[in-house]
């Protein structure tokens, strides 16, 4: 591996790059991009963005557990029209640096926890036999019908939230993220406001109900928790499960469609025990996040470039497990590949939460498929989502 970027000397040269996020050609596969921006630099400013890019491993890494690079949240524009999308990223523990961070953590750090997690497997696997018992294996849209409702189900099943709302529980997270792309436009912002409302709303009765007549689920458990005396204000529970919910099934489900793409176009099909490991790859070779950003709160140096305060740095999670420094044969999918040091899930404060239980809900959907249809092959060309940051399939028709 490279040398540890926090303790390169200082150097002059800042290089910057012009490379085009919402480009078609970058949406479509960016990987070859990436690689020719990291022979040239770590890390480059990107003016567009006013941001800077990370492009390998070592630099991500790095920019991600270094405690002075946090998670600052600023109110999109105009502050009016996106309040509603304002207001549940404010209290949202992904935004947040400690103390709030830790606060609003470690209250539901627990229910993600490895024996949690296990404990819900038995139920997963239910889930998934159900939706392949209704799938007509002769075509279906593996997306569509099996890998987004499965962990959908689950994480409002872990929260609390009526399963019947799951179709729109998807529909309101689709919106929502799609701010996360460079530029929203009008439209964008318009859909992502409403959804913001509607699945604030839900949540919000919900948890009024669970704070007269608790039922044991996580939304209870985040009305009835206490720190040092002090509970969450509502708009906190709010906006923490609306995060779970979110980021409890986005992740898995573009994870799910970019893996199973790449593994029926590699050829071969993991063995039962090394599904584990061919979940690995499919987190590290098509990262479903690709951009995860941010904000210098005092000066840090990365890779000899002084980061101001208040500048951003936007780790390239999809170019950091390419690195060839890193991964042998990067551009290859690999079903034994060991060690696989990927950083789909982030590092450091902000590691992602739910990593334990979208592994194994990646693992049984996967395993469970491939065994009930051991044919299994593209019938059609996926369709993609056409967005960057979170990279994904909108379609993806298989049959045997």
């Amino acid at each position: 591996m490279r040398s540890d970027p926090m303790r390169s000397p200082i150097h002059t040269t800042m290089h910057t790059t012009s490379l085009d996020l919402t480009a078609p050609e970058v949406v479509a596969d960016p990987y070859p991009f990436f690689a020719e921006e990291r022979r040239r630099s770590g890390l480059a400013w990107h003016e567009p963005s006013a941001s800077y890019l990370t492009f390998d491993h070592a630099t991500a890494n790095a920019a991600l557990r270094d405690r002075r690079l946090g998670r600052i949240w600023s109110d999109r524009e105009p502050r009016e029209l996106l309040e509603p999308f304002n207001l549940l990223h404010r209290h949202q523990m992904m935004e947040n640096e400690p103390p709030v961070h830790t606060r609003l953590r470690r209250l539901v750090v627990g229910a993600f926890s490895r024996g949690h997690v296990e404990r819900l497997r038995p139920r997963v696997r239910e889930i998934a036999d159900g939706l392949l018992t209704e799938a007509d294996p002769a075509g279906f849209d593996v997306v569509g019908e099996y890998a987004e409702p499965l962990p959908v189900l689950v994480i409002a099943e872990l929260l609390g939230v009526p399963t019947e709302l799951a179709p729109r529980l998807r529909e309101w997270s689709q919106a929502i993220v799609a701010m996360y792309e460079p530029s929203p436009t009008l439209a964008v912002q318009t859909s992502a406001v409403a959804a913001a409302e509607e699945f604030s709303q839900v949540v919000r009765e919900l948890a009024r109900r669970r704070a007269v007549e608790p039922t044991g689920d996580l939304v209870s458990d985040l009305v009835a928790a206490q720190h040092r005396g002090a509970r969450l204000t509502e708009d906190e529970v709010v906006a923490s499960a609306v995060l779970l919910l979110n980021a409890g099934h986005e992740a898995s489900v573009n994870v799910f469609g970019n893996g199973l793409v790449a593994l029926l176009r590699h050829g071969d099909r993991p063995a039962p025990a090394e599904v584990p490991g061919c979940v690995e790859e499919m987190l590290r070779f098509d990262a479903g996040l690709q951009l995860f950003e941010r904000t210098a709160t005092e000066p840090v140096t990365l890779v000899g470039v002084l980061v101001e305060p208040g500048q951003k740095v936007a780790a390239l999670l999809g170019a950091a497990n390419r690195d060839p420094a890193v991964f042998d044969r990067p551009d290859a999918f690999d079903l034994g590949r060991d060690p696989n040091p990927h950083l789909a899930f982030g590092a450091g404060l902000h590691f992602c939460v739910g990593a334990p239980l979208a592994r194994m809900e990646l693992a049984e959907s996967l395993g469970l498929l491939l065994r009930r249809m051991p044919g299994l092959r593209l019938v059609e060309e996926p369709v993609s989502r056409g967005t960057f940051v979170l990279r994904g399939y909108r379609r993806v028709a298989v049959g045997c």
